[in-house]
């Protein structure tokens, strides 16, 4: 039997925990995606506040997670926190970490492509008396979210792809057990060829349906 046939062998073994594990890393994923373009959209309000302090203590957030490497926070967070008493699961760090890292990359990507809208329109909702809030509602967060369709879908892809290193915190997704199927037959090369195969997959169904959806949202004369 060669080492194809003894790989194989063993994936289909373990093909229940690998694809419990698979839901997983698609759990994770599909929450930290609405919750960081939630929580983005927090953040990028903020970024127009009218207050200095607002404004400014915003923009630190930004930099601050984005400048942050994403597996010291989730150490921090897991490792770190319970020193404190504050002791949370792994799903748990890997959801309020994300989501503090995606946000602050998704109110950058909306706050360059605020700059690059049209400020005529906001002038004339303040020249009829629109609220500061009633022109982010109604004007500038729809232009800004559809400028921001593809920066925003391939922070999904990274999110996809970042998910990898929740396995250091112990929680259990894809790429945890395809670690254990490397380790019961030693077969890394094939177990993470496999693991390379199958991201390669989904990225590839997200880059489709981001397509779709540029299409379906672009504005005239912006998307060509």
């Amino acid at each position: 039997m060669n080492g194809w046939d003894t790989f194989l062998r063993d994936l289909l073994e373990q093909m229940p925990l690998i694809m419990a594990g698979l839901v997983q890393t698609l759990q994770l994923t599909a929450i930290i995606s609405v919750s960081g373009l939630l929580f983005g959209i927090v953040v990028f309000y903020l970024t127009q506040s009218h207050l200095n302090w607002v404004r400014r203590a915003t923009q630190a957030y930004i930099s601050f997670f984005i400048g942050m490497p994403l597996i010291v926070l989730l150490f921090l967070m897991y490792y770190g926190l319970p020193q404190w008493g504050i002791t949370l699961s792994p799903f748990m760090v890997a959801v309020i970490g994300f989501t503090f890292n995606v946000a602050a990359y998704n109110a950058a990507y909306m706050t360059t492509a605020y700059n690059g809208l049209d400020f005529s329109e906001i002038e004339a909702a303040r020249a009829q008396g629109f609220g500061h809030l009633q022109i982010f509602r109604f004007i500038s967060l729809p232009q800004v979210l559809r400028l921001s369709v593809p920066a925003l879908t391939n922070q999904v892809i990274n999110n996809l792809k970042d998910s990898s290193v929740a396995f250091l915190i112990q929680y259990t997704e894809f790429f945890a057990r395809v670690q254990e199927l490397a380790a019961t037959n030693f077969q890394f090369f094939k177990a993470y060829l496999f693991a390379a195969l199958v991201y390669l997959a989904f990225v590839s169904v997200i880059v489709l349906v981001a397509r779709v959806i540029e299409k379906k949202v672009a504005i005239p004369g912006v998307y060509r």
